[in-house]
C-alpha cells in the first residue's frame, strides 16, 4: 500500500525584518512560489498545503497550486509560536478532517534553492533507512572552532584556545541547518511532540545553494546566487 505524504509550507504573514518576505518578488516570482513548485514537481505529496494567517499569502499560494484548507489559529500566528507548534496544529487539523499521512515535510517559504530532486533524495533516504527525519545541511565555510569572542574591554580572544595552533584542515567538519525543509515520519514526530534530536539523516548541500534570508542584504545575496545558478544551469543545458 502506497504511503501518504504531505508538504506543509509554513508562511506567517507578519515578517518584521523584511515586510511581506514570503510573497516578495524574487527573481520574477513570489518567494513562496519556489517552495510550492518544488513540492508539486517532486510528485511525492498527496497534499501540498500552506499554513498561514494571511489572506494575501493564501490567495497567492492557491494561485501557485497549493491548498489552504484552513487558516492558522491565533496561538500559532504570534511571534512566540514555533515551527513545531504550527506543524502539530496542521497534522491534528487534518486528522479532524479524517486525513492521515505517513510522512510530513515542513518546507520553508523562503527556500528558492529548493528543488524537486532534493526532496526526492530525502524521501529515498526516508524510505530506505527509516530515520525520524531527513534534512539538508551545509558545512560551515570557516571552522567554528577558530571563532573569536569579544571581551568586556572590547578586545577579542579565541573562544577555544585548544585549537589555537590547529590547522583548519585538521579540524572536525561541522554543519548547520540549510533552512530549506525537514522530512519527518509523522507518527514518530507526534510521539516526540515535535522535538526531534536524534536519528536525523543529512543531505549535504553546497554553500552556493544555501542562503539565510533575514535582512535586505541577505535578500540581495540570495538573488545574486540564484541568478548565478540559473546562468550555470543554462550553460550546461540543465534546469535548476
Amino acid at each position: 500500500m502506497k504511503k501518504k505524504a504531505i508538504a506543509i509550507i509554513t508562511a506567517r504573514g507578519g515578517s518584521k525584518r523584511i515586510p511581506k518576505k514570503n510573497i516578495r518578488n524574487f527573481c520574477g516570482k513570489p518567494m513562496i512560489a519556489y517552495s510550492i513548485e518544488a513540492a508539486l514537481d517532486s510528485g511525492l505529496f498527496d497534499e501540498v498545503m500552506v499554513s498561514t494567517d494571511s489572506r494575501e499569502i493564501a490567495d497567492i499560494a492557491v494561485t501557485c497550486g497549493a491548498a489552504v484548507p484552513f487558516f492558522r489559529s491565533a496561538e500559532t500566528s504570534d511571534d512566540f509560536a514555533s515551527t513545531s507548534d504550527v506543524l502539530l496544529e496542521v497534522i491534528r487539523r487534518y486528522r479532524e478532517l479524517g486525513q492521515r499521512f505517513d510522512y510530513m515535510c515542513c518546507i520553508y517559504p523562503t527556500a528558492p534553492f529548493l528543488t524537486a530532486e532534493k526532496l526526492k533524495e530525502a524521501m529515498r533516504l526516508m524510505e530506505l533507512e527509516q530515520p525520524v527525519s531527513v534534512m539538508p545541511v551545509v558545512r560551515f565555510s570557516y571552522p567554528p572552532q577558530r571563532c573569536f569572542v569579544q571581551r568586556e574591554d572590547g578586545t577579542i580572544a579565541y573562544k577555544y584556545e585548544e585549537y589555537l595552533r590547529s590547522r583548519s584542515q585538521d579540524l572536525e567538519p561541522l554543519y548547520h541547518d540549510a533552512g530549506q525543509f525537514y522530512l519527518y515520519h509523522t507518527e514518530t514526530y507526534l510521539r516526540f511532540n515535535g522535538v526531534v534530536r536524534e536519528n536525523i539523516l543529512p543531505i549535504i548541500v553546497p554553500e552556493s545553494e544555501v542562503q539565510d534570508i533575514d535582512t535586505e542584504e541577505d535578500f540581495k545575496i540570495a538573488e545574486l546566487k540564484y541568478r548565478l545558478l540559473i546562468s550555470q544551469a543554462e550553460c550546461k543545458g540543465e534546469g535548476l
